[in-house]
Order: C-alpha cells, then structure tokens, then sequence
C-alpha cells in the first residue's frame, strides 16, 4: 500500500453535513500522481516510490530529467517526490495513482510550506502582547528588553526577537477527510492546510492513530 500522495491546495470553503452540521474544509486536488520510479530494499537500500504531478513542457524540461521521465511514458512532470510503499512490487512504472487510495472518513497528515510573511514583529511573529496603551506607554509593539543584567551578560540563544516570518514546512496532524469527488480528483479535508492557493502539499495516510 502506497502511504501517501502529492497534490494541489485550491483554497477553502465550507459545506453541511448530513446532520446540519456547518463544516469548513480545504480543497485539494490530489494526483493524478505517476509512479516515475520504483524503489526497493534489494538496490536502493529502502522501500519508496518516486511520483510525478503536474505536467510540464519538455521545453522546459532539463534532458537529464527527460530521459528519467521518459521510463515511466511521455509525459513531464512539475513537482517529483518519494513516498512510503509497503510492497513496491505491487507497482509498475507509469501507473497512475489517485483518490482511490483514500476514503471517506479517514484521518491524513498534510505537509506543505507556509506562506511568506517577511520580516515581521515580535507580536505578529510570536504572539506577543505588546505594552500598554495608556497612560503615556510608549512601548506598544517593540520586544522590550531582551539581554540579561551583570550576568551572563548577553542575550540568550533562541531569544523570540523579530525577523523571517513564514516559509516553514509545516505537518498538520490528523485531518478528517470529510468528502471525495473522484472525477474532478478533490479532496475535501476538514480544517486548514498550510500554504496559499495553489501550493503543492503532501497527503499521507496515518498509520498510527
């Protein structure tokens, strides 16, 4: 069994349950991936499969990575990565996976990366409360102070202090898949996913609950 996937964040909405329920959801456009290569214990020392997702020109495609594409078929592919495979002679070069691997129900991990924030405050970056906004404070939005008195004298590895915000590969943990619609190959999964529209995330199936 395959453990995972690549797809597409498309953005979110929100839908009712059966129940009247008012459920937000992210939509996901997972696969069709191709199996571009097969790993296996005996020669490459573990168990992996290699897929594809996205098309993409040949043009614009290095000759190194066409003549690796063209072992699994014609096509070209944006993003290429490896998942988990319990038994990888269950597949072949050029298959192509989908929705089916999942079902209506089940809890996945996604990983994507987050969006770019910039440079950015202490507040907006770590949460932090800021000063008072009375009374003459004219301390709102600055860290305060930072480093230690006579000793140790300097400031502390790990302090919270401003700087790059974003951009962080990020896992988010068991997301209930709340609905499937194999013909347009979406996945709905309750919750938030990390990254804008149109990021590439991983979906992989939790196999300790």
């Amino acid at each position: 069994m395959c453990k995972g996937l690549v797809g597409k964040k498309l953005g979110m909405t929100s839908l009712f349950a059966s129940n009247g329920k008012y459920i937000p959801v992210t939509v996901l456009q997972v696969g069709p991936c191709v199996i571009t290569q097969i790993k296996k214990l005996a020669t490459d020392g573990y168990q992996a499969l290699q897929i594809g997702f996205g098309d993409k020109k040949p043009s614009k495609t290095t000759k190194p990575l066409q003549g690796h594409f063209k072992k699994s078929g014609d096509g070209c592919y944006r993003t290429v990565k490896e998942v988990g495979v319990e038994n990888p002679d269950e597949y072949t070069l050029g298959q192509m996976i989908g929705t089916e691997l999942f079902s209506i129900g089940e809890k996945v991990n996604v990983t994507g990366t987050t969006k770019g924030r910039g440079f950015s405050g202490v507040m907006k970056r770590h949460g932090f409360g800021g000063g008072r906004q009375t009374h003459g404070c004219k301390n709102h939005r600055v860290p305060g102070s930072i480093g230690c008195s006579a000793w140790p004298a300097k400031v502390i590895k790990g302090k919270r202090m401003p700087g790059q915000y974003g951009v962080e590969t990020k896992t988010v943990r068991n997301l209930e898949i709340v609905d499937i619609r194999p013909e347009e190959n979406l996945i709905l999964l309750n919750g938030p996913v990390p990254g804008s529209k149109s990021a590439i995330v991983t979906i992989n199936k939790v196999l300790f609950a």
